[in-house]
């Protein structure tokens, strides 16, 4: 890793059977807060335009890549606003180099804003979704 910091590559991905590594230098900040994640419904989608103050916890993108609400585009979003969700579900997935990243929830609660689009292209650490914890 010492030797990809050095290079002048800004990325690289190696796979071999099962196992997956991809690394990517990026030129924002990491944000100190736990990463969460969680997509939008197809059905409807809510953005928020005033993102100065977050309502709930954040589900933010853990990489770059295409962010997909549903496993797939017959079926229902993972969750929607409203959706209850606990620890651990499975919120959104995030395509990148053709691999694909399931987005979990790190906490338990209500989504109460979604604040992307099924198919966007979602930078890292990006805010996806708000949780109202315990709801």
């Amino acid at each position: 890793m010492t030797e990809f910091e050095k290079s002048s590559v800004r990325e690289l991905k190696i796979e071999d059977g099962s196992f997956h590594l991809y690394l990517s230098k990026n030129d924002r900040p990491a944000s100190q807060e736990p990463v969460t994640n969680t997509p939008e419904v197809a059905d409807q989608p809510v953005k928020h335009s005033s993102k100065n103050e977050p309502r709930g916890a954040q589900i933010k993108a853990p990489l770059v890549g295409t962010v997909y609400l549903q496993s797939k585009p017959d079926q229902p979003p993972y969750v929607k606003v409203g959706s209850h969700v606990n620890k651990g579900d499975v919120v959104c997935v995030i395509e990148a180099m053709k691999m694909m990243t399931e987005v979990k929830s790190e906490v338990a609660g209500t989504v109460s804003v979604i604040n992307v689009d099924n198919g966007e292209l979602v930078e890292y650490q990006q805010p996806l979704f708000e949780i109202k914890e315990g709801e």
